[in-house]
């Protein structure tokens, strides 16, 4: 049985994604690295997001703010086990694909209007701790 690390290391020699993935290759190793940034960017991005038009009905509407909070937390709990990993890279491309989807998403940088404080941003509710 194969150890792996217990403490944060940087190292393209790595498990990142899924168990015996070829992490030997700085090309995979950077995939690996891209797919954990894209994952996080996704999460934000589901959680930022408005599908569910004004008089949806409420059955279809609970059904479909259900599956986004389903793939959502599915999402978060593969880059949660991405930076079980230890490796700093992996950490550094999950906290950058955060940042930069809450950056385009939940942030008013590229918001048009002005932003209304008890305005409802999202179908499903943030994520908490």
């Amino acid at each position: 049985m194969k150890m792996g690390h217990l403490t944060l290391f940087w190292g393209k020699n790595t498990e990142d994604i899924f168990p015996g993935w070829s992490g030997g290759s700085f090309c995979s190793y950077l995939f690996g690295l891209i797919w954990v940034f894209l994952l996080s960017f996704m999460v934000e991005r589901l959680s930022h997001t408005k599908f569910i038009k004004q008089g949806t009905n409420h059955v279809v509407a609970g059904l479909l703010q259900t599956l986004m909070y389903a793939t959502r937390v599915a999402l978060a709990y593969l880059v949660m086990l991405a930076v079980m990993s230890f490796n700093v890279g992996v950490l550094l491309a999950s906290v950058g694909g955060y940042a930069v989807g809450f950056l385009v998403y939940g942030s008013q940088v590229f918001r048009k209007a002005d932003f209304i404080q008890y305005e409802e941003s999202s179908d499903i509710p943030p994520l908490n701790c």
